[in-house]
């Protein structure tokens, strides 16, 4: 073509081995802007146009939406953005398949007898499988009080992030933790809340996160609940919170106070979590059981 020449939508539909129709479509929505009109009405194109047109199929071969496809058109530095917003959305697409999977063959590998219940607890989250309900269960057990920055601490320890290519039995651990957690029970509590409300409740938490740091390195070691700094340190938290100083009778107090506010469906909420990840990687659940028989072991020695 000459730089002065024009093309009719056959000519350029036949030059881009493209329909008439999707030359038309593209020039409907404003993507392939006509040079002219002939004296017909007809639409006439320029030179410019069939590159346009093949570069907007390239686009299109892509899956990319018509409104990228006109935003990387009208900004072709905007194509390394819009590549990686739909490389993301594909990773999600691909997550959401390979849940979908992994639940069929859960429900394929189970007895009848199994299959209702499994049913019921994989259609109660969505797929792929949103923490936003388990971040939810945490707010509502945490106190009010609590400052920002401890909160999202906690949320991050405490929620775990679903595996992007899971097996039935993850599908199962998280399909379960989903059910515990939306479950309406106002009397739940976390094992790591006093009876007592504590007067200083991010002075808790603060001091609480530490003690658990600490008590890890025995729980990877293996060693049984003893004392030590963790154990201080985890007394000292809640002694400082209460305003009120460590000594013997504290413990004491505070040891039965833990002992009889722990709670079964929080040790369930640790055990699917550790399913889930398949990690063998302390978590505050576990710190917080060594660190509470550690008080009780240390009380009872004394007695």
């Amino acid at each position: 073509m000459s730089p002065d020449s024009t093309l009719s939508i056959g000519e350029l539909a036949e030059h881009a081995s493209v329909t008439v129709k999707t030359v038309r479509f593209y020039s409907d929505r404003g993507l392939l802007p006509e040079a002219t009109r002939s004296s017909g009405g007809h639409r006439r194109y320029g030179p410019e146009a069939l590159d346009r047109l093949r570069l907007i199929r390239s686009l299109r071969t892509l899956d990319l939406p018509v409104p990228e496809v006109s935003r990387v058109l009208e900004r072709e530095e905007l194509l390394e953005d819009v590549i990686a917003g739909q490389l993301r959305e594909l990773g999600t697409q691909l997550t959401a398949l390979r849940w979908r999977e992994a639940a069929l063959q859960l429900l394929q590998d189970c007895t009848p007898e199994e299959r209702a219940e499994r049913l019921a607890l994989i259609g109660g989250m969505s797929t792929p499988p949103s923490t936003a309900p388990l971040a939810r269960f945490w707010r509502f057990v945490l106190p009010a009080r609590l400052p920002a920055r401890l909160v999202s601490s906690i949320l991050e320890a405490a929620v775990p992030q679903p595996p992007p290519d899971p097996t039935p039995a993850q599908v199962l651990a998280f399909a379960r933790l989903h059910a515990l957690t939306t479950e309406k029970r106002p009397d739940l509590c976390p094992p790591d809340r006093p009876q007592l409300p504590a007067h200083r409740p991010a002075v808790l938490y603060d001091g609480l996160g530490e003690a658990y740091g600490l008590a890890s390195a025995s729980l990877r070691a293996d060693r049984p609940p003893h004392e030590g700094d963790a154990l201080d340190c985890f007394v000292a938290a809640y002694a400082r919170s209460f305003d009120t100083p460590d000594t013997p009778a504290f413990r004491r107090k505070l040891g039965g106070q833990l002992a009889a506010g722990s709670d079964p469906r929080m040790d369930r909420y640790w055990q699917l979590t550790a399913e889930l990840t398949g990690s063998a990687e302390p978590t505050m659940g576990t710190a917080h059981d060594w660190l509470r028989d550690a008080l009780t072991a240390q009380s009872a020695a004394e007695v």
